[in-house]
């Protein structure tokens, strides 16, 4: 590099020199070793070029520390003695010493480059922090819940998952470890607080309304036959994921495969190591409201909602009242799919499902029995256009029921069989399959429910979890949908249709355990 400074000053009538070492940072003792042994090699080319040109250079012996970082990013000072430059043309003056400039220069840049490292590394401790305190809001007063022993939950081993995380996941799960440290003291003071159920609480949905909550209580199971219950729902759902002879989509596709838009249905709740797959229409509206609760991620005049009952449905199916799986993007970036891996890994896992022809009437009956602004618009006036040949229908759903214009079951059966359908865009979520919502193949899941056995299962997960002096599970609907209402809703569905559908949501029927519904496959 000095033989190139100096070629370049050949030929120059400039009795000033002052060469300039470029842009690029010092780093490490071998970097500054290089430039000593360059500035050594600048002076002996500037004494061969001094008899060619009237300048008369003089050499000052000096000292120069070069300050170098090195991969510990702890600090050392190389010393490198050489002589320091002055040059003078007729006894005067001219410019500093070249070398010392470029010294200086590089010290600016090594203080420049600190300032970055402070700054990435807050940066990271600020994710850390957030990541401990939670969901939507940032709490400084927020306490840790204490994380749940692997023993409580069936089918998770003590120790048994971390074995083969990477070391960067080893890493981040260390971090993540103090999210579930608890504030015992202020946990204390929480559990004490036993919400208890309003008798009639305030109903301002149209379909809460018409249909009601069952207030009467129920007989829960024992705790023994529902582990027993538990081992069994996951041992067959392993299983079938397991056999590679039952095949269905997206079945073989890894965590990592999985879009993070196929991942918002995952709430998680940080304060209690909880993950929560919601499935509409199997009573995700209470469980969501349960985790709002747990995860203080909505508040009521700067309180957070201790009563789930007390949460309006307008705000539970907001979805930025929910920390979700498909979030973690746009927090994280480029560390969310292993802060998803270690979450997955560490917290417990839990899902409802239903039968899916009963899910099918279900969302049928809520989405296109009742007056729904939006269903109408998206859903049933291409259905009615498509499949009842109705034309220049009303605007407004008002207009429609009042004129008599429903979609009718054997409506919306067409549509969901219908090849289009899914070509224009995927099942909406209420129809949807569990497998594509909560990909239970990739995901191992620590407790399974079941909307019929719902007040049960609900119990014994909230003590599972540890949280039932918090809150109650809210009580279900009055006029459920039920699966004795199988043979009259499919009663008019040509049998080749039932068979189509069935082998559409097969796999929900496998996966979770349900029977194959022979009475509606066979004449």
């Amino acid at each position: 590099m000095a033989r190139n400074l100096c070629t370049l000053q050949e030929g120059s009538r400039s009795s000033d020199f002052s060469p300039a070492f470029g842009d690029r940072e010092l780093l490490g003792v071998a970097v500054t070793e290089t430039l000593c042994s360059a500035g050594k090699e600048l002076l002996t080319c500037m004494q061969s070029r001094s008899g060619q040109r009237s300048t008369r250079a003089s050499f000052i012996s000096g000292t120069i520390w070069l300050k170098g970082i090195i991969l510990s990013g702890s600090w050392s000072a190389a010393p490198c003695r050489i002589p320091a430059l002055t040059l003078r043309a007729g006894g005067e003056s001219m410019g500093r010493p070249a070398i010392v400039v470029a010294v200086r220069m590089t010290k600016a840049r090594l203080l420049r480059l600190s300032v970055v490292l402070v700054s990435i590394f807050m940066i990271l401790l600020i994710i850390v922090y957030w990541d401990n305190v939670g969901t939507a809001h940032f709490y400084l007063h927020t306490s840790f819940s204490r994380p749940h022993s692997p023993e409580a939950i069936p089918g998770i081993a003590a120790g048994g998952d971390w074995e083969a995380l990477p070391e960067v996941d080893e890493f981040l799960a260390k971090l993540l470890s103090s999210s579930l440290k608890q504030n015992s003291s202020t946990s204390r003071k929480t559990e004490q607080l036993l919400v208890q159920g309003s008798n009639k609480p305030v109903v301002s949905n149209l379909e809460e309304n018409i249909r009601g909550y069952d207030w009467s209580t129920h007989n829960a199971r024992n705790s023994l036959d529902q582990e027993k219950l538990q081992i069994e729902r996951q041992r067959t759902l392993r299983e079938f994921c397991a056999n590679s002879s039952f095949a269905f989509p997206t079945k073989e596709r890894s965590f990592d495969d999985i879009p993070n838009y196929e991942l918002n249905h995952l709430i998680v709740d940080d304060r209690h190591g909880i993950i929560y797959c919601y499935v509409p229409k199997v009573a995700c509206t209470n469980w969501k409201r349960v985790m709002i609760v747990l995860s203080e991620s909505l508040l009521d005049q700067g309180v957070p909602y201790r009563n789930p009952l007390d949460i309006p449905r307008e705000h539970v199916h907001n979805t930025s009242t929910h920390l979700t799986f498909n979030k973690f993007w746009r927090r994280y970036g480029k560390f969310s799919r292993h802060l998803m891996k270690i979450k997955l890994k560490k917290y417990t896992k839990f899902l409802f499902v239903r039968d899916p022809f009963v899910r099918l009437i279900s969302a049928f009956r809520s989405k296109f029995e009742l007056e729904n602004e939006e269903f109408y618009r998206r859903f049933a006036v291409p259905m009615l256009k498509l499949y009842s040949n109705h034309t220049n229908l009303p605007t407004s759903v008002s207009e429609a029921f009042g004129a008599g214009l429903k979609v009718s079951f054997s409506d919306f059966i067409q549509y969901l069989l219908d090849p289009r359908t899914e070509k224009m865009a995927p099942f909406n979520e209420h129809w949807r399959q569990v497998y594509r919502l909560c990909h239970p193949c990739q995901i191992d899941y620590d407790f399974i429910g079941k909307l019929e056995t719902l007040d049960e299962d609900a119990a014994y997960l909230l003590q599972l979890l540890k949280v039932d002096r918090l809150l109650r599970f809210p009580p279900s609907y009055r006029n459920r949908t039920a699966s004795s209402w199988e043979d009259d809703w499919f009663a008019k569905i040509p049998l080749a249709w039932r068979q189509q559908l069935y082998k559409l949501y097969e796999a929900d029927f496998v996966l979770f355990g349900y029977p194959k519904p022979e009475n509606l496959l066979k004449d």
